[in-house]
């Protein structure tokens, strides 16, 4: 009668090795670079197409004459416009001046909203006494608070500050609510168990987990700052103020000078699209890829 061998058998080194090394390769995300050829193809082709198609259909509309001159000017007339600017030597000043203002008064923001999203995510009295007034001063248009700024701080740097702080905390405190509302209660315990609590614990715990919450709150809270600056430089006019974009395209308006006023839209979106690319973007890959989320291509 033939017998049944039921001794376990002893497993290989290498075969314990080979299965971890399995293992971790299906944790691990190819982050591997793109060559430069692919890059230009698949990101940098496709907008200067785009561009290009804008451009071709503006001069197009202006060819066939679909309205007067003096409502849509030429991409001649506007290009004319820029090295007007450029050698005068102001369009730099002008540049400065608005992204100056946008930055500093986000990073105020920054600075504001971030404790203060802290304090009502996590204190339960604080959140239903502040969180609603946040939700509703976030859907107020920005441009409200012009005039009692104006009121209250005058005509000077102080109340462009005061507009982009009202237009973009309440951004960045939500989106960080959103982000720990989301953040899986086992994370807390876990934290709490190995001693993780107080500042401690939203240092450690809460921040990091929040972070694409948090992050989407900095993007949205960005773009209120630059919304409130321009809304700002438009309405509130004075010498002392110096010449930012907002105030270029109000005098494009007083002046009837289409071209310049297509030029201040189109410097105006190209500010807040590289502030998107040069610091946003960057950090939303960085997180990804912290995160194992970041593909190959």
């Amino acid at each position: 009668m033939a017998s049944t061998d039921t001794t376990p058998k002893t497993q290989h080194p290498d075969d314990l090795a080979g299965l971890e090394a399995g293992l971790d390769a299906l944790d691990t995300v190819n982050v591997s670079r793109l060559p430069v050829r692919q890059v230009l193809v698949k990101k940098v082709l496709p907008p200067v197409v785009a561009v290009l198609l804008v451009l071709v259909v503006w001069q197009l509309l202006v060819t066939l004459k679909v309205t007067d001159d003096y409502k849509l000017p030429a991409p001649s007339a506007v290009w004319d416009s820029l090295t007007t600017m450029w050698l005068e030597g102001t369009l730099l000043q002008v540049l400065w001046t608005s992204i100056s203002r946008a930055l500093f008064g986000f990073l105020l923001a920054l600075a504001i909203g971030t404790p203060l999203g802290l304090l009502v995510s996590r204190v339960k009295f604080v959140r239903a006494a502040i969180g609603p007034i946040l939700a509703g001063l976030q859907s107020l248009p920005s441009v409200a608070w012009v005039a009692p700024a104006v009121l209250w701080l005058g005509l000077n740097d102080s109340m462009m500050y005061a507009v982009i702080l009202l237009g973009a905390v309440p951004s960045i405190a939500n989106g960080l609510v959103a982000g720990v509302d989301q953040v899986p209660p086992l994370f807390l315990r876990a934290g709490q168990t190995l001693g993780a609590t107080g500042l401690r614990g939203a240092w450690h715990i809460v921040m990091p987990a929040a972070l694409p919450g948090y992050l989407a709150g900095l993007k949205q809270g960005w773009a209120f700052s630059w919304r409130s600056l321009m809304a700002a430089e438009i309405i509130a006019s004075s010498p002392d103020l110096g010449l930012g974009l907002g105030q270029l395209l109000e005098n494009g308006r007083n002046n009837i000078d289409m071209a310049g006023i297509f030029l201040a839209i189109i410097l105006i979106l190209i500010v807040g699209i590289a502030i998107d690319l040069l610091i946003f973007s960057p950090l939303e890959r960085a997180v990804l890829r912290r995160r194992g989320l970041l593909a190959k291509g």
